[in-house]
């Protein structure tokens, strides 16, 4: 029988290879899920299994952890527990599945938003400055736009402004330029065709450049701006009083979103969505005023790890 949470205490053991995904902040995510042992909890990018495993661990035999992953790799570092339901979607699905499975109302949600290292490490998916290979970015394989089918099909404005937005690149508008006139001579359908055309066009560090481009293209294919909102959004209906969702951001981007949502129960700048049910004023009481992040023993183990920070509300 799973043991209650106060009678457990927190390990880092995953029981998965770090090979697959080193999990950022894991004692912390954890602890700050306040977990009761016989909760509903969601894991929303379950990865490698590393924080799922270690929640686990805090559930009895009544708790129930339904884990979500869009990436069908995932699904093979599901751990034997009757109390984990997988769901081979995108967070942003979060509401319409779990109705699925008849569940309401939950106590907790945690969301890991980094790319995995698996994803970096797989050369096939097309991730990584660092090796050649077709330029895919899809987080999920059943959806059909890749990054070479952005860098193809993009106007000059749509790819300035992508490039601006969701890379922070400071010439997005010359690589925009220089984009469209280098797939007019040649398509650009591999990670080395592309990183020829950055070389004329790279301000400062290649390596942070080639990232900040290759994180505007993967935020892009993936809409990873627009899922964390929506998952924001049914998050203030899905949890119940005193529940406490634990986001995980790599990026400025990210964390503001983040921040704000918690802040105001919106984001700046926008309309709040009626479909959800978001009224004016934050439905959370925030439990990190600052964000929590790793400290040098983690960074140095895991330097993925340096951009990490957590952030932490309280449904009211």
């Amino acid at each position: 029988m799973p043991q209650n949470e106060s009678k457990l205490p927190l390990t880092n053991s995953t029981g998965q290879p770090d090979s697959y995904h080193t999990p950022v902040l894991l004692l912390e995510a954890i602890e700050a899920l306040n977990i009761k042992a016989d909760g509903v909890y969601v894991d929303c990018t379950f990865g490698g299994g590393g924080h799922s495993r270690t929640l686990l661990q805090h559930l009895n035999e009544k708790g129930i952890l339904v884990v979500f992953d869009q990436d069908e790799d995932a699904r093979k570092n599901l751990p034997h527990d009757k109390r984990v339901i997988f769901v081979p979607q995108n967070f942003r699905h979060l509401q319409r599945f779990l109705r699925l499975h008849k569940i309401i109302k939950v106590d907790g949600i945690l969301a890991d938003l980094g790319v995995s290292s698996h994803q970096f490490d797989e050369a096939a998916r097309g991730f990584s400055i660092r090796f050649d290979a077709a330029l895919d970015m899809r987080m999920d394989q059943r959806q059909t736009t890749t990054a070479a089918d952005v860098i193809k099909n993009f106007t000059e404005p749509q790819l300035h402004k992508m490039l601006e937005q969701y890379g922070e690149v400071t010439n997005s508008k010359t690589l925009a330029k220089a984009i469209v006139q280098q797939r007019a001579l040649m398509p650009i359908k591999t990670v080395n065709e592309f990183k020829r055309v950055l070389q004329d066009t790279v301000k400062g560090n290649p390596q942070k450049y080639f990232a900040q481009v290759f994180q505007a293209l993967r935020i892009e294919v993936n809409d990873e701006l627009g899922a964390l909102k929506e998952l924001l959004q049914q998050a203030t209906l899905l949890l119940n009083p005193g529940g406490r969702i634990v986001i995980i951001t790599f990026h400025s981007l990210e964390d503001r979103i983040v921040k704000n949502f918690f802040k105001m129960g919106g984001f700046s700048g926008e309309t709040l969505d009626e479909v959800y049910g978001v009224r004016p004023g934050t439905p959370f009481t925030i439990i990190t005023k600052k964000p929590i992040l790793p400290g040098e023993t983690e960074t140095g183990k895991n330097k993925r790890a340096r951009s990490a920070k957590l952030r932490v509300a309280e449904k009211k």
